[in-house]
Parts: structure tokens; C-alpha cells; sequence
């Protein structure tokens, strides 16, 4: 059996060598597929994300504000 794994074993799989001016050509390629927004709506989508943070942080700080009013409520400190 050990002469049977040898003989399929003789092909040794290498790993591809990495080509910087080959990464450096593929990443220009995507780069050039990809779709940038203009002025107004980079402006428009990062004012609407301003948005939701603010709205998700001044929810949080409620419902913060809440449980720790319960808190007090329950346990009288």
C-alpha cells in the first residue's frame, strides 16, 4: 500500500506564485467596473446615514433611560 501512495504522491501541488504587476492590473480592472456615486448623492446617502444613526442612537438612549427609570422604580435607589 505504502508503494501505491508513493507512486500517486510523485506530483507535487505548488501554490500559484504571487505576481505584484499582475494583482496591481487586476485590481485596476475592478476598480474600472466600478460605478461611483456623484456630488449629490454621496450627499445625499451620507445625510441619510447621519440620519439613521442619530435615530438609532437617540432610540437606544431612550430605551435606555427607560429600563433604567424601572430599575430605580423596583429597586428604590
Amino acid at each position: 500500500m505504502a508503494k501505491k501512495d508513493e507512486a500517486q504522491g510523485t506530483q507535487e501541488i505548488t501554490a500559484p506564485k504571487f505576481d505584484p504587476a499582475g494583482f496591481f492590473k487586476e485590481t485596476r480592472e475592478e476598480l474600472d467596473k466600478v460605478v461611483w456615486p456623484n456630488r449629490q448623492e454621496l450627499i445625499s446617502e451620507s445625510l441619510a446615514v447621519l440620519l439613521m444613526v442619530i435615530l438609532s442612537a437617540s432610540l437606544i438612549y431612550l430605551v435606555d433611560k427607560f429600563f433604567d427609570w424601572g430599575a430605580a422604580q423596583v429597586f428604590g435607589s
